[in-house]
């Protein structure tokens, strides 16, 4: 079996919409958790945020976990993991892979390298190859195809054990309040 294989396998059965997710190499989630300035959340709390997962409170509520290779910071239920502010504290020194699953328009993704915007609005796990892709990049849209998510981990070369990381992340976080 390749690791293509073995990663579409783990990550097999995940949320198809609504969730986002940026895997980033190198880094694990406690590194991730200063980056971002994001403090724990109560179980408590976190009850009572996830009675109401539209409102305002949980957009800020976001889930981090380690996978070999470095960590992922996850949303099941909006857009907040793949944001750009976020992806760019969390991509310092380093690379992060990104997408928004949007209900309504399909994957949404992106890449920071270093703290600074290397990729936008691209199409995780789709056939979409342009003259200036690498062939590293081509290889990985051919075995990662109609596999987004997969993509992603694949990009920025984690390999998870299992979908821990987007349905049932280590911690929960709040980001601070800023202009996100």
């Amino acid at each position: 079996m390749t690791e293509s294989d073995r990663l579409i396998d783990v990550l097999a059965g995940l949320p198809y919409d609504g969730y986002s997710a940026a895997c980033v190499r190198g880094i694990g989630a406690a590194e991730a958790a200063q980056r971002l300035a994001a403090e724990p959340v109560g179980m408590d709390e976190l009850a009572e945020i996830f009675e109401d997962v539209s409102a305002d409170p949980a957009l800020r509520i976001i889930g981090l976990s380690d996978v070999p290779g470095g960590c992922v910071v996850s949303q099941e239920w909006a857009y907040m993991a793949a944001n750009p502010v976020v992806m760019q504290l969390l991509s310092a020194g380093t690379v992060a892979y990104g997408m928004f699953a949007n209900p309504k328009s399909g994957n949404q993704g992106r890449v920071f390298r270093d703290g600074a915007l290397a990729a936008w609005d691209t199409d995780p796990g789709g056939n979409n190859v342009s003259g200036d892709d690498s062939a590293a990049e081509i290889l990985l849209r051919y075995l990662y195809s109609g596999q987004a998510l997969a993509y992603c981990y694949a990009s920025a070369t984690l390999r998870p054990t299992g979908t821990h990381s987007i349905t049932n992340p280590d911690t929960y976080l709040r980001l601070p309040n800023r202009n996100y």
